[in-house]
């Protein structure tokens, strides 16, 4: 079962999002559970990581969609978030919170559904995607939404996680071959970060499970193309 909580201010608008969510859930064999709000401020009261995928309105009056998606990266970097919107110039500033896609407004079942299908596939990436990481003392298992970053010193890969860190001998190179098919992308010579955990780039620095690391001249044009392809859906 998925949760899905829609964050929409206008009720018309808000009926539709839940109609196409039933219509989806019957034409797909798909669970939903749906939790509704009218605003950014609702959904940030007390905020609990249960979501998998947000639709939020961008024009709403107290907290918008984007300063409630903001908000909400801090707290969860593994929700898929939708924006809806009648302003496709919004789209920019997707990339600054993580968001998957756009659904424009007036709704439209069908680019809806294509839509929504893609943030199930990338749902199911998450919950799928796991390694094994051998420490001193064993075996651990992490899911790769688990891992902000690698940072290796003198042959010592560090795993920066959600669950603190982890020191384990290895190489840029070895770790880099490992985690080559998911979203890892070099960022100067010492780190390797999750490309799920970016919530923001600066002009020589990305934000990475709220830590800033230094994004080298070398690795900076890779870096973005491959977080562009990333939120885009491509990569």
């Amino acid at each position: 079962m998925y949760h899905v909580a829609i964050v929409e201010d206008e009720a018309s608008f808000s009926t539709q999002l839940q109609e196409f969510l039933k219509q989806y859930q019957k034409e797909h064999d798909v669970p939903f559970k749906l939790s509704v709000f009218s605003d950014g401020a609702q959904i940030l009261d007390g905020y609990q990581n249960i979501y998998d995928i947000i639709l939020l309105d961008i024009e709403m009056p107290q907290v918008n969609g984007m300063q409630a998606a903001q908000k909400i990266r801090e707290m969860d970097t593994d929700v898929v978030l939708m924006f809806i919107t009648n302003m496709a110039s919004y789209a920019i500033h997707g990339y600054e919170v993580g968001a998957l896609d756009f659904v424009m407004k007036p709704l439209s079942y069908y680019t809806f559904a294509m839509k929504l299908t893609r943030a199930i596939r990338r749902v199911k990436r998450k919950e799928q995607e796991q390694i094994l990481v051998t420490l001193p003392d064993g075996v651990k298992k992490f899911g790769i939404q688990q891992i902000y970053y690698i940072e290796v010193q003198n042959r010592m890969l560090h795993y920066h996680t959600d669950e603190g860190e982890y020191v384990v001998r290895g190489t840029m190179a070895g770790v880099s071959q490992m985690l080559a098919p998911y979203p890892f992308v070099k960022c100067n010579h010492w780190y390797i970060v999750n490309l799920m955990h970016v919530t923001e780039v600066r002009k020589n620095t990305a934000v990475v499970g709220g830590h800033e690391l230094e994004i080298s001249r070398r690795c900076r044009s890779a870096f973005l193309k491959a977080l562009t392809e990333y939120v885009g859906g491509t990569g």
